[in-house]
């Protein structure tokens, strides 16, 4: 399901992203909700998109994701 706001994020994500990094994850997630509609697993798939987007600006210390420090 598209996720409407930071806040309807899963609670995992909200303790480990900062704000920019769960704004990330929600838009990616929302774009592969529409995009891959019609897959079966497309739960799944939409959080690894998410991830993914995630993965090119932040980098994970621990828990937390920071932003990486060659960050355009």
């Amino acid at each position: 399901m598209p996720y409407a706001s930071r806040e309807a994020l899963p609670p995992a994500i909200r303790r480990r992203l900062p704000a920019h990094g769960q704004d990330i994850y929600r838009e990616a997630f929302n774009h592969a909700w529409v995009t891959y509609a019609a897959r079966a697993d497309r739960e799944q798939v939409c959080h690894r998109v998410a991830w993914a987007a995630v993965k090119r600006l932040y980098r994970p210390t621990g828990t937390i994701w920071v932003p990486k420090a060659d960050r355009p």
